[in-house]
């Protein structure tokens, strides 16, 4: 039963994906210690079903980019404040930082100034392999163990004397790799009024408002162009709830009688359904490839962002399935690239060849077994470690 001594845990996650990892999470700490664990934080829909009462809209954690955080930064300020303000007044047993790093480092970072003996974990490693290695050394400060989605990660933190593990990525357990693909890509297909010999395109923009902005007009262009060049498919939409509308306006201009979906379950029907993607660099990328779905990679951000990480990034790969396998899997046109003279022609190739759709597949599944982590699962993983700091403070 709980009561007055029942340890609190504190969760922060800014977006979507945070979101599904701090519900998983709590799930399994709830399985580990039934009855004897409580929430409190920021979190969106997922972990609320899980009992999170977010101290406020997660949605306003959700910006990326310097351009994008600047007008923003006022509330993102004030967020910050709060929820340290909040963290000191109800005293957790541990504190749990899922990714968005550039506003839960800044609250952890004076947190541990403040109350020194208060564990924090944060969920999900800085990319400190692709850019900014130096970070590893900061974070390393403030935190007390770092919970890592991929098998490399876990060095560069533990060099720098900071506990690390490498609990899996929950996209290894997706429902794309699991059996019945074909009956849910047929049902899919049948809901929609979709031929069973048409190929699909899936078109996946984007979960940001800034990158629906920049993506958008590209991916439009090039599907028009798609479609002069003789291909006659379905285009499919996949996105979040909040984007419907926008979407569905959208893909009023494109070809291929676009059908925009919202929701996971119809998220994963789709990408069974699909014989080929266009989408933002992102996770999405590793659910397509969960999923199996030949993938183009299109991305472009602000100016000042993308000045900003030349002089940055130190890997040549943008797609996470390049990264893990040390190539390029996925075709990518990133920025100056970011166009439909270089991105049609990528497609075409993919739609128009079987033999290099079942490549990209073979490198996916090479990926998705590197991405196994403990057998339990990456959220039993990750509340093996919460629980065991349960005790510190």
């Amino acid at each position: 039963m709980t009561g007055p001594r029942t340890p609190l845990i504190y969760l922060i996650a800014g977006e979507a994906s945070g979101d599904a990892l701090g519900a998983s999470l709590m799930a399994a700490l709830k399985a580990r210690l039934p009855g004897a664990v409580r929430f409190a934080g920021v979190g969106g829909p997922l972990m609320a079903d899980e009992g999170l009462d977010s101290l406020f809209a997660m949605d306003d954690l959700a910006v990326m980019g310097l351009a994008e955080v600047v007008p923003r930064l006022p509330l993102l300020l004030r967020r910050m404040a709060e929820t340290r303000a909040d963290i000191l007044t109800k005293s957790p047993a541990v504190v749990v930082t899922i990714d968005s790093p550039d506003f839960c480092f800044r609250v952890a970072k004076k947190l541990k100034a403040q109350r020194p003996g208060l564990p924090i974990v944060h969920y999900v490693a800085p990319t400190v392999w692709a850019w900014r290695p130096k970070r590893a050394k900061a974070v390393a400060r403030f935190l007390d163990h770092m919970l890592c989605l991929y098998p490399f990660e876990p060095p560069y933190f533990e060099r720098e004397g900071l506990a690390a593990s490498f609990v899996g990525h929950p996209i290894a357990l997706s429902t794309g790799t699991q059996p019945g693909a074909e009956a849910r890509a047929a049902e899919f297909r049948a809901d929609h009024g979709i031929a069973g010999d048409a190929q699909v395109l899936a078109v996946l923009p984007g979960s940001r408002g800034g990158e629906l902005d920049r993506l958008l007009p590209v991916f439009g262009d090039s599907l028009n162009r798609l479609w002069e060049g003789g291909w006659r498919g379905r285009v499919v939409v996949p996105t979040l709830a909040r984007h419907l509308d926008r979407l569905r306006a959208a893909a009023q201009g494109w070809p291929g009688d676009p059908l925009v979906v919202a929701g996971n379950d119809e998220k994963w029907r789709a990408f069974a359904a699909a014989d080929t993607a266009l989408a933002a660099s992102g996770t999405v990328t590793l659910e397509l490839a969960a999923a199996g779905v030949p993938t183009v990679i299109a991305y472009k951000v602000s100016g000042v962002t993308a000045a900003i990480a030349r002089r940055l990034i130190r890997t040549p790969h943008a797609g996470l399935v390049s990264i893990l396998l040390g190539e390029e899997v996925m075709p990518e046109f990133i920025q100056d690239d970011c166009t439909p003279d270089r991105i049609v022609p990528a497609l075409q190739a993919l739609l128009g060849d079987k033999m290099a759709r079942a490549t990209q597949r073979g490198h996916f599944k090479q990926a998705m077994a590197m991405l196994q982590g403990p057998a339990d699962g990456p959220a039993a993983a990750a509340a093996d470690v919460v629980a065991g700091l349960i005790n510190r403070t």
